[in-house]
């Protein structure tokens, strides 16, 4: 049963029951009342908005689970179901989030303790509003950047990993990591389509270090040139792989059909 919306957040809209309510950073607070809005109404809107998404999936499962002939006619009334396991991907937009996640104590790497405390609780809630207490759950922990990223990616996945390893969840709690299947080689290509995409804003910017400092290339010429420009950098071989493999920006894993299968063979695993 997927539930899978997008840009979302743990700490605010998949925010469990038991993680209490969403409370605004100082610095959030002190950046509302410089543009002059009004607090209160802030604080109750974001008050709808927390737990949300949280909500909506308990409730989606519960509707598949009441009639599941509805979407799988080869059901069984009479051997009924098991709720076998549940798998958690996400986190892209708790790593990014300099609001929820200050900067901790070494000055450069944000602290994400509460993610940890909000995953855990996140479990332990889904369990008792499914009625399955022992419920098998992964947390796929997050790949983007692979095995080569650093700083508050590695400090956020060490976080997400994290409820894993507490007694009570010892030998039904599994933390995957993904990160050996994120695709270098497609990454490469996307880096070589980013300087692809600086110099068409670089040419339409006028930039006084790149050729159309003057403003004076026709869109023709800006057309010729960042074609020319792109063919030096990105091989036909790559364009063919980029065509074949991704679909995708980075933090939806270049949309790498081979690294999700990778994962859910792991997740199953």
């Amino acid at each position: 049963i997927k539930t899978a919306w997008g840009g979302r957040s743990l700490n605010a809209e998949f925010r469990p029951p038991r993680a209490g309510p969403y409370e605004f950073s100082e610095a959030q607070l002190a950046q509302m009342r410089k543009q002059g809005k009004d607090i209160a109404a802030e604080k109750e809107a974001k008050a709808k908005e927390t737990g949300r998404f949280y909500r909506y999936m308990v409730e989606h499962v519960k509707e598949v689970l009441a009639d599941p002939k509805r979407v799988c006619p080869a059901y069984d009334p009479a051997a009924g179901y098991e709720i076998s396991g549940f798998v958690w991907l996400q986190g892209f937009n708790d790593l990014v989030d300099g609001n929820t996640y200050p900067t901790g104590q070494d000055g450069k790497t944000r602290d994400y303790t509460n993610y940890s405390k909000w995953m855990a609780d996140f479990i332990r809630d889904l369990r008792k509003d499914l009625g399955a207490p022992k419920m098998p759950f992964v947390i796929g922990v997050l790949g983007v950047d692979g095995l080569k990223a650093k700083d508050n990616t590695v400090a956020f996945r060490k976080a997400m990993a994290a409820p894993a390893a507490l007694p009570e969840f010892k030998g039904n709690v599994a933390a995957v990591e993904t990160a050996p299947f994120w695709s270098d080689e497609l990454d490469a290509i996307d880096k070589k389509r980013e300087k692809v995409r600086q110099m068409s804003f670089f040419l339409n910017s006028k930039h006084k270090d790149y050729s159309n400092a003057d403003g004076k290339m026709t869109d023709a010429e800006k057309k010729e040139y960042l074609m020319k420009f792109e063919a030096e950098i990105i091989s036909p071989a790559e364009v063919e792989l980029w065509k074949r493999g991704a679909s995708n920006a980075g933090y939806h894993y270049l949309g790498c059909a081979k690294t999700f299968a990778l994962m859910g063979n792991a997740f199953a695993e």
